[in-house]
């Protein structure tokens, strides 16, 4: 990155309200009227600091796959070269992946997550496909990781207490009645179907699962057990 490329992003950041735009997106998307909610910004005035976040490269905005009406910001992580989310920190027992159909990126993203992290991850759909996708099948063998063919599941048969829960599509994210602790906005590569849209959603899935790594740290699932090992009080023996 050039000097005056880095100079243009540092100016950008150099306003607290654009420097807090950029923390909320450190981890997930997020439409504008979640950053107008966080940020408390007047319509106007959200759509100029993100007219100068754009243009400084920091963020990017893209169409909802589900609600065309919609919109969402990302960060570009390339251009915040050398920072991460290193303040965040948060406690999970186990992560979950889901998108709709749970036959690609939520998938691929519970995989690389458990080649990377000592949390436990799983992965499921709002309404799962009997079978995992050929084409995800195939990217993760090319990057050594294997895929069970028939491994989907529903996200209601598998969501546990104290899941940090991560919305890897559009449309499970607009659907679930709870909001997800994250959002990624991953354009769906089975609508594509080539190699090379499965390589960009796996691409992004990578470069994201790097930057959540450093923020969770494991915790212990709520033991049920407890009062059954407590000894009987007494006048109860």
């Amino acid at each position: 990155m050039s000097i005056e490329r880095r100079a243009a992003v540092h100016a950008a950041l150099a306003e607290p309200v654009r420097l807090a735009m950029t923390d909320a997106l450190l981890l997930g998307d997020r439409s504008p009227g979640e950053l107008g909610e966080q940020t408390g910004l007047s319509t106007s005035l959200l759509a100029h600091h993100l007219r100068v976040l754009q243009e400084a490269g920091v963020v990017e905005r893209s169409r909802s796959e589900a609600d065309r009406r919609r919109s969402y910001v990302r960060l570009r992580p390339q251009a915040l070269a050398g920072l991460g989310p290193a303040a965040v920190s948060v406690a999970a027992p186990r992560v979950l992946f889901v998108c709709t159909h749970n036959s690609a990126r939520s998938q691929l993203a519970a995989a690389l997550w458990q080649q990377a992290s000592a949390v436990p991850a799983a992965s499921a759909g709002t309404a799962p496909a009997s079978r995992v996708h050929p084409g995800a099948l195939a990217t993760a063998r090319r990057h050594g990781l294997r895929l069970d063919p028939r491994a989907t599941a529903h996200l209601d048969q598998t969501l546990e207490p104290g899941d940090f829960l991560v919305a890897v599509c559009d449309n499970a994210y607009e659907q679930l009645e709870h909001r997800p602790h994250l959002h990624w906005s991953v354009p769906d590569p089975v609508a594509v179907g080539s190699d090379q849209a499965f390589e960009e959603a796996f691409a992004d899935l990578h470069a994201r699962i790097g930057r959540l790594t450093t923020a969770l740290t494991p915790a212990d699932p709520p033991d049920d057990t407890d009062s059954a090992a407590r000894p009987p009080e007494e006048g109860k023996r």
